[in-house]
Order: structure tokens, then sequence, then C-alpha cells
């Protein structure tokens, strides 16, 4: 297995992205770029580039803080997170730079690429597809679902997922059904929400319990099973 720390340069800002992917193969492989959680570049995303890896893509979770460390306070990553949710411009450009380093890699297959997140990263994942970027499949994990430019939204041309909880305490009902009429309205030829009962935000990481923040936890059902509908989509999408 190959794993690297990559430093990468945003608007002269020191980024730090997290690399893997099985160096026993050649040949290229589907490519997956991470948009980490609010609370900054975690264990908990690196892993999951180096859990994707294992089942041979290639995985870059990238940074859209700078120095690729995780945030030390939940008031500190709504700090950050404030202007980043203003500022679509900014969001597209973060993550355009990390698609930029890991299509650079020689394994990685420009034709088959999907863009993941949890938390604002799902934001920042669909806000790459409404800029017209190539991805094959845009997945969700308790995302924000908001967007300042909905008729962008038109420029999506891969197949979106977005997975969250009834109790996330940062996506309401009428959120989730704004975003249902954004992509219906937009013609988004395959778009799918999956929502799971009585949970609520950041249940894929299992750190979330020690936030002490009402309607955020870890769910670790909802964490396999939302893992496992990404891993459908794939083979639907980026596999073949």
């Amino acid at each position: 297995m190959h794993i690297e720390d990559i430093e990468y340069d945003v608007d002269g800002q020191r980024m730090v992205g997290h690399l893997a992917y099985d160096d026993g193969k050649s040949g290229r492989a589907p490519a997956v770029l991470l948009c980490h959680e609010g609370g900054g570049l975690d264990e908990n995303v690196m892993g999951r580039a180096e859990r994707l890896a294992d089942l041979g893509y290639v995985g870059f979770a990238l940074d859209y803080y700078g120095g690729g460390k995780p945030i030390a306070t939940a008031a500190e990553a709504m700090e950050r997170l404030g202007p980043l949710m203003a500022d679509p411009d900014r969001t597209r450009r973060l993550g355009f730079s990390g698609l930029d380093v890991l299509l650079a890699q020689a394994r990685a297959d420009p034709d088959r690429v999907a863009a993941i997140g949890f938390c604002f990263g799902g934001a920042m994942s669909l806000e790459l597809g409404r800029a017209g970027a190539g991805l094959k499949a845009i997945v969700g994990f308790h995302p924000g679902l908001g967007t300042g430019r909905p008729e962008d939204s038109k420029n999506i041309k891969g197949s979106v997922l977005m997975m969250l909880g009834s109790a996330d305490a940062f996506v309401s009902a009428e959120q989730r059904l704004a975003f249902e009429r954004d992509m219906t309205d937009a013609g988004v030829a395959d778009w799918n929400l999956e929502v799971y009962g009585g949970v609520g935000h950041s249940f894929t990481n299992p750190l979330a319990d020690g936030l002490g923040i009402p309607g955020v936890g870890y769910d670790q059902r909802s964490d396999d099973r939302s893992w496992q509908s990404m891993l459908r989509l794939f083979a639907e999408t980026i596999d073949a």
C-alpha cells in the first residue's frame, strides 16, 4: 500500500492532503476524492481513503483548511466554516485543487472519478458537480445541502447520492425538501436521498459522541449502511 501526505497550494495557502492506493497493482484505477468534515482532515477521513485503496481505488483526502490537521474545537470549526459556506467560488477552488492533485497521480483514471464528502465536505462535492467537474458519482455523508447557486445544479452530470439522518442538527426536513426540488428542477438525471430515522449529524465519525452536541453522534449501523450504499453506486458508475 502506498500512503503519502501531499503538500499543495490554494490561493497561497499550504494544504496537506492524504493519498492512498495499492502499489502492488499496475494500470489505472478508479479515483475517489474525499472531502473532510468541518472538524478538519482527521484520522477518520484519512482512514477511509486507505479503506478505499484496499478496495482498489486511488483515494485522495483533500485539505480545505490548511496544514492537514483536525480543528481543536467545534467552535473554531464553525468559525472557519462560516466564510466557506458563504463563498461558493472559494469552495469550488478548494475542491478543484484537491481534484487536480488526485488526477495528477499516474494510477488515477481520469474517466472514472467520484467525489465523496462528509458534513461540509458533502456540500463541497456537490459544488464540484455544479461547477462542471467530470464526476461519475457524487456522494455525501450527513452533508450540507444548501448552495448559493442552485441554478448551477444543471451542470451535474454524474449520479448523486446524499445520506443523512432525520435528526441531523444542521439539516432540517425543509432543507431536504429544498434539495429535492433543486435536483428535480435542474433535471439531474440520477439522484437519491437516503434518510436514516432518528440518526443525527456526523454518524460516520466515532469521535462525534465526544462533542456533546445534541443532534450530533456516531451511529454504527448508519455508518455501515451508508458505506455500502456508496460502494453500490461506485459499482454502477466508476467500477465499470
